[in-house]
């Protein structure tokens, strides 16, 4: 997986964010016009009301100050359409990137390779789609509503308090280096700390996520007060390292506070002086403080919109680390898109290990040739590699060593997509999806028929229970299917990979909860199945001996590091010899 390089990642996280903007280019012109207006306005009204102070009181002209009164009216109005435009275009534009960056980036989980995903937990990329995102879509509203209003307001507010009394304008322009500076140096530090707060925002997640998900098993062993402190323990991590970075940003408050008010009460005290002598005036006392708080208060705005992006940054991080991430297993340019459909497996000196090359071995020298129509059942310990050696086969990994061929062909020349069609998987943990029965059967084939279905059903003797429920086909299954037994779940899950008509037929485990009276049915009606389908051929997996196979293999499979058991021969051998 490719990360983000640390010495540059704003720089190549915006990158790779960026073009998610282009569709809505325009609003991002438009929106930060209107508040160019909004400002423009906002910083016209010190300068009305300096006029009516110096003019129209100092010559009591009323009928002066009524119509600069109305004149602020209407500068008040049109600032307030100016923000209000361009409120709702950003909070538009936000949702609208908000949606696009969530698709593309599950469009790009969907498109990782298994070995990628090994290293991203489940709770981390839920973590990214969902609370990241939010913090780069509030980020993105921020800079088109404040981060724009407030750098423009804050340099109007001295360039008018320039115009207005030079003098005056040294305070703000010894200060504001200062301040700034102080302001930096948070952000600093802020970008490193918030980056901690999403890493622990990651574990609370991964935490209620297999809780959750396991709910069955931690009220079966009676382990609700451990995950009730697991959880505690998460969520002490993230409030401490949450409150760790609030308190280092919060230093920003007072020093700005501090700034403001000794740049006031110097104001004052010069320009009062200044009003003393005759070389200023009330009016131009008056606005000269209203431009300096403008600028202070935007200064501290700045502060903290500094904070938000520095959370927002570490996000962004995370998210372009997934964005720039390359699957560990893509289609070759000359990938063939069709197979013969003969069903014919070898492996040939076929080694690998997890992780690097320089990871430890898990399989090596694995040598084996199944025919059409044959079944072979692969034994061994628990952890010796069975089902890694069958995952070979659909190239949900590929191998570190020698070939795997399917109908004569590597599969690593044959499209993923050809391949695993031609390869139907029936998992050991079966997973069924929220839905009726009959979506669930079809999930991967959606134009198999309601007959094909029945007759898989039938096939893997699920056809009996399903029209035991109400329902039939069309009865709802729960998340997970949580109100089926584990058997019937196993059942199903066959037929579902059955309604694909795979030429080869992979079965990890997967009759494990189906009692001993009906265990044999599935493998009875497979065979039925490879008669109507000549090319058809099964390679089982089981951890109890099957009734018949009809081959052997050679090879070693070596315990996965960190596994207690010594090294394991697979030894699948023929029906006579069990």
């Amino acid at each position: 997986m490719t990360t983000i390089a640390t010495q540059q990642p704003n720089r190549q996280s915006l990158r790779l964010l960026t073009p998610y903007l282009r569709p809505y280019k325009t609003m991002a012109i438009v929106a930060p016009l209107l508040m160019l207006l909004e400002v423009a306005m906002d910083l016209f009204q010190p300068r009305l009301m300096q006029n009516i102070v110096d003019v129209g009181l100092a010559q009591l002209d009323m009928a002066y100050v009524l119509r600069t009164s109305l004149v602020m009216v209407g500068v008040a109005t049109i600032g307030m359409l100016g923000g209000a435009g361009n409120g709702i275009l950003s909070t538009r534009l936000g949702q609208d990137y908000g949606y696009d960056l969530r698709e593309a980036l599950y469009r790009r989980i969907q498109s990782l390779s298994l070995a990628n995903l090994d290293r991203l937990g489940t709770g981390e990329l839920v973590t990214r789609l969902t609370n990241d995102v939010t913090q780069i879509q509030e980020i993105l509203v921020m800079v088109l509503r404040m981060l724009v209003r407030t750098p423009l307001l804050m340099v109007g507010a001295l360039a008018m308090l320039i115009l207005t009394s030079p003098r005056l304008s040294i305070i703000m322009l010894l200060l504001g280096p200062l301040v700034t500076v102080g302001l930096l140096q948070i952000h600093r530090r802020a970008h490193k700390l918030f980056t901690a707060v999403q890493q622990a925002i990651d574990g609370v997640n991964t935490v209620t996520q297999e809780n959750l998900a396991s709910v069955r098993v931690v009220k079966a062993f009676v382990r609700q007060r451990h995950e009730i402190n697991r959880f505690q323990r998460a969520i002490d991590t993230l409030m401490q390292r949450f409150i760790h970075a609030e308190r280092t940003v919060m230093l920003f408050g007072p020093m700005l506070m501090i700034a403001m008010n000794v740049g006031i009460v110097s104001v004052i005290w010069f320009g009062g002086r200044m009003v003393i002598n005759g070389s200023a005036h009330v009016g131009q006392l008056l606005a000269s403080i209203n431009y300096l708080m403008i600028t202070l208060s935007s200064l501290m705005m700045v502060g903290m919109m500094l904070t938000r992006l520095s959370r927002s940054m570490a996000s962004a991080e995370r998210l372009a680390e997934v964005l720039s991430s390359v699957p560990a297993i893509v289609d070759s340019p000359t990938a063939l898109q069709e197979l013969p459909g003969e069903g014919r497996i070898r492996l040939i000196d076929v080694g690998f290990a997890y992780g690097d090359e320089s990871g430890a071995p898990v399989l090596s020298g694995i040598n084996l040739e199944v025919e059409p129509g044959q079944t072979l059942a692969i034994l061994g310990a628990t952890g010796s590699g069975k089902s890694t050696l069958v995952h070979l086969i659909p190239r949900y990994y590929d191998t570190s060593a020698g070939s795997v061929l399917v109908d004569g062909v590597d599969v690593r020349e044959v499209s993923q997509q050809t391949l695993r069609r031609t390869v139907g998987v029936v998992m050991q943990d079966p997973v069924l999806f929220t839905g009726t029965i009959r979506d669930n059967l079809r999930y991967g084939r959606p134009e198999a028929s309601d007959a094909e279905i029945e007759r898989a059903a039938r096939m893997a003797q699920a056809h009996d229970f399903i029209l035991s429920f109400p329902d039939g086909y069309d009865t709802l299954i729960g998340q997970r299917g949580v109100n089926l037994s584990g058997g019937q779940k196993q059942r199903l899950a066959i037929a579902r990979a059955l309604v694909t008509e795979p030429s080869i037929l992979i079965l990890d485990d997967s009759t494990s909860s189906v009692d001993g009276h009906r265990g044999a049915h599935p493998r009875g009606h497979r065979e039925r199945y490879g008669r109507r389908h000549p090319h058809h051929c099964g390679a089982a997996h089981f951890q109890r001996a099957p009734r018949r196979q009809d081959h052997c293999a050679g090879g070693r499979a070596h315990r996965r590091p960190g596994h207690p058991r010594r090294t394991d021969d697979i030894q699948p051998r023929l029906s006579r010899d069990l």
